[in-house]
């Protein structure tokens, strides 16, 4: 498997791909359910990597835990 770092490294820098198209679900402990959020919101945010679960592009998986 491919680290998620890795994923969110391609997704930001890799020039073919748009951000646009992502989508990262991440485990959210208060509400003990995935919660969706688009990747540039995720890339402001400061969630834990160890915390996303699937990402998502035009709602096709492209990596999950």
């Amino acid at each position: 498997m491919i680290p998620v770092n890795e994923i969110i490294n391609k997704i930001k820098w890799d020039k073919t791909e748009c951000m646009e198209d992502y989508i990262v679900g991440y485990w959210d402990r208060i509400e003990n359910k995935i919660i969706f959020i688009k990747f540039k919101e995720f890339e402001k945010s400061d969630i834990p990597y160890h915390r996303i679960r699937v990402i998502k592009k035009n709602d096709k998986i492209v990596w999950n835990r």
